[in-house]
């Protein structure tokens, strides 16, 4: 693990740990906006994972209904087409 990965998850362990237990449960959406936020983190790196978790917490606001919005996959790469150009010349 990254070491810019591990500081952008630190505060959010130290939330977890301390805070939240005293906080009583009142999450909106499944799973917790920490947990999404770490998940997002690991899956999609600190920049984009970090931007998820930031439109995930302001989707929180009583106004919104909530439910289960789990982290979007990570798209995978162009595949390559076996390492040969296509320049429109035929051999």
């Amino acid at each position: 693990m990254g070491i810019v990965r591990k500081a952008v998850k630190g505060p959010i362990i130290f939330y977890r740990k301390f805070i939240s237990p005293l906080k009583p449960p009142t999450c909106r959406f499944y799973p917790t906006c920490s947990a999404y936020a770490l998940e997002a983190i690991e899956v999609h790196g600190p920049v984009k994972g970090s931007w998820l978790a930031a439109r995930r917490i302001a989707r929180c606001h009583p106004f919104h209904p909530g439910g289960i919005d789990p982290v979007p996959p990570r798209k995978s790469p162009i595949p390559e087409q076996g390492g040969q150009l296509n320049d429109g010349s035929s051999s």
